[in-house]
């Protein structure tokens, strides 16, 4: 690949992230001009600079209500777009992705868990710490069930179908058992959606994010090794029993992180990767760090779609990607 079409590959989607935090953060129930909404911004990061010409409500909704909403879509995007690529490439499968291998359903049932039945026992880090522990033990379950029933590919797609329909049984448990006056709260974490996104809060989606990004960019070529057969990964030196299971634990991290703050958003991880490849082609170096930005960019779309097409009424997040992934699904599985 010629150094001028990477540079193009890599521009393309910052830009369209910057275009897509405008729009997110202009676009709602109540429009705000591009105008406004950086002025505030710029406000915000040096008081006194701009003069102030707009209201207080308008202050509010743009920096309180929906650039934290952009910001987190966009963490929530990049980081279930890695992990769909990283699975992808781990288990040689085109079909892996958090939510079909049920990853992102145990990290549901870990957050209604820590909502309904232990209380915040750890403070903020109760609801991540046990969406992290439910993935963790979603992806261990997957790679059990795997080894059981037989290691063919399409079984590891089954056998996550088959822990997610436990994980959503036993947190619809949860909720039947849990106290009826709070149970509504937990339908955002089974249908995905940013409505509860804070400044202080990002910071754990951030933090994990980016160190696991960096992580994953630096083991880039080692997981091009493992995608090409445990054969080859060995005769390189790779440790493969370890360094699969590194990949696990990572990629159940950011999925239970995500999961923590955005609920269960199904297929981003499923299609991203796959446009990624077509543009970029198949080398991780390139893949997973684009997909990060292609996968910002989607979820930053559909939070948009979700407030726009049935304003001033927001449609959960998980239902736009589950119409739209679900049509790419189709279209993959017809390829």
């Amino acid at each position: 690949m010629t150094s001028g079409r990477l540079l193009l590959i890599v521009t393309v989607p910052a830009i369209l992230i910057g275009l897509c935090i405008t729009a997110g953060v202009s676009l709602g129930a109540a429009p705000i001009s591009f105008v406004t909404v950086w002025s505030i911004v710029v406000n915000k990061l040096a008081p006194g600079l701009i003069e102030v010409t707009w209201s207080a409500g308008r202050d509010s909704i743009v920096w309180d209500v929906r650039f934290p909403r952009v910001i987190l879509a966009a963490l929530v995007g990049a980081g279930l777009a890695v992990v769909g690529a990283v699975l992808q490439a781990v288990t040689r499968n085109p079909l892996a992705d958090p939510h079909l291998l049920g990853v992102s359903s145990g990290g549901a049932l870990g957050a209604i868990l820590a909502l309904l039945h232990t209380g915040l026992i750890f403070g903020l880090v109760t609801v991540p710490l046990f969406a992290f522990i439910g993935s963790l033990l979603a992806t261990i379950a997957v790679v059990a069930v795997t080894r059981f029933t037989g290691q063919a590919a399409d079984r590891l797609v089954l056998s996550g179908i088959a822990v997610a329909f436990v994980a959503t049984a036993l947190a619809n448990l949860l909720i039947f058992l849990g106290d009826p006056r709070a149970a509504h709260t937990v339908v955002f974490w089974l249908l995905g959606g940013l409505g509860l996104a804070q400044w202080p809060h990002l910071v754990y989606p951030a933090v994990a994010l980016g160190g696991c990004l960096v992580w994953l960019i630096l083991r880039a070529r080692e997981i091009n090794a493992l995608a090409m057969g445990d054969e080859t990964a060995a005769t390189l030196g790779i440790p493969v029993v370890r360094f699969r299971a590194q990949l696990f634990v990572i990629t159940a991290l950011v999925t239970g992180v995500m999961v923590a703050f955005s609920g269960a958003i199904g297929f981003v991880g499923l299609m991203v990767p796959h446009f990624v490849r077509l543009a970029a082609g198949s080398d991780n170096v390139r893949v997973i760090p684009l997909s990060a930005l292609t996968g910002a960019v989607v979820l930053i779309l559909a939070d948009i779609a979700s407030r726009v097409v049935m304003a001033p009424e927001d449609i959960p997040i998980g239902v736009i990607t589950g119409l739209v992934g679900g049509l790419a699904f189709i279209a993959i599985l017809r390829r």
